[in-house]
């Protein structure tokens, strides 16, 4: 059975049909707390407190290493203007500074026109993987702990027109985590294919997708790449790829192909001025809610719920 671990500012907590039950812990960071696996299990014999009356902040606690897949969905890639049959396995990386908790603000920086959404599976090491660790499939459920969903929050006219991945994604509260850490064991691990990740803009569906008819690099996969060149520890969190629904996608053929004609600065103001159009961009007020789980309920990472703010 998964277990669900909770955060608030001073404490850890398993989530259960009763209430939350404290973790009687020393551990200040997630890695710390998974080295405390006697910890959770005694947990069951704390009083159950509601979890509506706790504050909860982000189970991945910072610093740590955010790296992220790129176009992992078939859906994204195709509204991406892009052949998923040629896409390769890429990441890139995000700021640890730009995780926030499962209910906090995402916060809008003034500079931003396009403010966009992705709901993603993220990953959470649960042990150190040295460069040259060897993952196979029965051993991935020792390496990866649990799963969180998560929302990259990215500046698309940082992102496209600059190339700039690390900026337009890291802004502070442009990665809400949580609400739980989900710990699976290696037989709940395999029903990863399972999982639907659904987020709502004002509770209008947006993203809709299920993994195993969608996805196209798998966690196997990609832990296996990041361990020929990238050390991971516990504690990390690995982003693992959006389906279509966010509010970029790729413009009619007839206006890529002009926009091929035209110089670099040209064609940006023109694709910058062609989106602020949209409303599917975050607004001010917005209301996203991100959810991952299985249609039969067996594993729920749980609802992030965020505000957006324009600052």
């Amino acid at each position: 059975m998964t277990i669900s671990i909770l955060r608030t500012a001073d404490a850890w907590w398993v989530d259960t049909p009763a209430g939350a039950l404290e973790i009687d812990t020393t551990a200040t960071t997630t890695a710390d707390l998974l080295a405390d696996r006697a910890a959770i299990a005694a947990a069951r014999t704390a009083d159950p407190v509601p979890v509506a009356g706790l504050e909860w902040r982000s189970p991945v606690t910072t610093p740590c290493r955010v790296v992220a897949q790129m176009t992992n969905y078939t859906s994204h890639v195709i509204d991406a203007g892009m052949n998923p049959k040629t896409v390769p396995l890429t990441f890139f990386r995000k700021s640890s500074a730009s995780i926030t908790g499962p209910f906090d603000r995402i916060v809008k920086p003034p500079h931003v026109r396009l403010l966009d959404y992705e709901v993603e599976i993220g990953l959470v090491i649960g042990r150190d993987i040295p460069v040259g660790t060897t993952i196979t499939e029965s051993n991935l459920a020792d390496y990866v702990a649990g799963l969180v969903v998560t929302n990259d929050i990215s500046a698309r006219d940082i992102q496209l027109p600059q190339t700039q991945f690390y900026e337009a994604k890291s802004y502070p509260s442009f990665t809400p985590v949580g609400p739980a850490l989900v710990l699976l064991s290696g037989d709940e691990f395999e029903r990863f294919d399972d999982l639907r990740l659904q987020l709502r803009v004002n509770g209008e569906l947006r993203q809709n997708s299920l993994v195993g008819a969608d996805i196209i690099y798998h966690p196997l996969q990609a832990l296996q790449s990041l361990s020929r060149f990238q050390d991971l520890a516990a504690g990390d969190l690995i982003l693992t790829g959006t389906p279509a629904g966010t509010a970029l996608s790729a413009p009619p053929k007839p206006v890529e192909i002009l926009a091929a004609l035209m110089p670099p600065a040209v064609k940006w103001k023109a694709f910058v001025k062609r989106q602020a159009r949209k409303l599917d961009y975050l607004q001010h007020g917005d209301v996203v809610e991100s959810r991952i789980g299985t249609d039969d309920g067996a594993i729920d990472l749980g609802t992030q719920r965020n505000t957006v703010t324009y600052t």
